[in-house]
């Protein structure tokens, strides 16, 4: 779809899981508003990935276009050696005590990335750590994205050639990762005056039993909401996340994960060929949960 065009329409769209360039998406804070505005949305979250930098931008582009705007941030946390992201709805951005978070978090990551470029620079092999970052999109760098990067630039034939050789467990290229636990995510969201909320729980490999345990456990850390409107839904999978919301007493939020050309084929506050809509309840029940009156749209 053309992004000039503009779609008038009185039922405002809802979209609370939106990136832009400054984490990895490819448009401008203020250019994403401006697109959502144009196509009919109404409310908008500002999602990016580790960062809150891109907020102020879209603050103030939503205030200019008349749109109902959240302050958001979509973070890493690790759960059974993968990642999962823990969505923060009204952060303060200028929260001291949540900024530290995440640069610790962001020092982290670059002193792994480091000492494994590091390692493979004993074996003649400059890692391109940008263009890996890349490959990785809006996931943390994992061992499987240094894999296709070397497959890629022809060092391995293989994924499982490059864990055989360099980055297996036993092997000498290997630097395990210090994730950010969950409950710190959680904690530091909440601090912050913020909602937490479980992004796209369809999408970690899980079977709904291991689902409904990592979310009972997220609960227990403060978890308030879970994203249960996602343009990747497939088949059941919109019921069965409503089924873990009612059974934990969640919210229900939901939103397209737009993140530009970097995502073709999706579109803000509508998804794949129409396939999502959030309804209004859930930036109502956040609102409601902060205690805030709810706006019109």
């Amino acid at each position: 779809m053309d992004n000039n065009v503009k779609i008038v329409t009185n039922n405002k769209l809802i979209d609370l899981h939106v990136h832009s360039n400054i984490s990895d998406g490819t448009m401008s804070p203020s250019e994403v508003v401006k697109l959502a505005s144009d196509r009919g949305v109404g409310v908008m979250a500002l999602t990016d990935h580790d960062t809150v930098e891109g907020v102020a931008e879209a603050r103030t582009a939503a205030d200019e276009c008349g749109m109902v705007f959240i302050p958001g941030i979509e973070i890493s946390a690790g759960f059974r050696d993968r990642d999962i992201h823990i969505l923060g709805y009204f952060i303060d951005t200028e929260s001291e005590e949540f900024l530290n978070v995440l640069r610790k978090a962001w020092v982290k990551r670059e002193e792994r990335n480091d000492k494994i470029a590091e390692r493979f620079a004993k074996f003649g092999i400059a890692l391109d750590i940008e263009a890996i970052k890349k490959i990785s999109g809006s996931s943390v760098i994992t061992r499987a994205h240094f894999a296709r990067w070397l497959v890629e630039n022809g060092y391995c034939r293989s994924n499982s050639e490059v864990f055989d050789r360099f980055l297996g467990n036993d092997k000498p290229c290997y630097v395990p990762r210090d994730y950010m636990t969950r409950e710190t995510a959680i904690t530091a969201i909440t601090n912050a005056g913020g909602i937490p909320v479980l992004a796209h729980p369809m999408l970690y490999g899980l079977s709904m039993a291991e689902t409904d345990t990592l979310v009972g456990e997220l609960c227990e850390m403060g978890l308030k909401g879970i994203e249960t409107y996602y343009s990747s839904n497939m088949g059941y999978d919109e019921d069965n996340v409503r089924s873990l919301a009612l059974k934990h007493k969640l919210i229900m939020t939901g939103g397209t994960d737009f993140h530009g050309s970097n995502k073709p084929g999706l579109e803000i506050g509508t998804g794949r060929n129409n396939n999502m809509h959030v309804p209004k309840s859930a930036y109502e029940d956040m609102f409601r949960l902060k205690g805030m009156p709810v706006p019109e749209i």
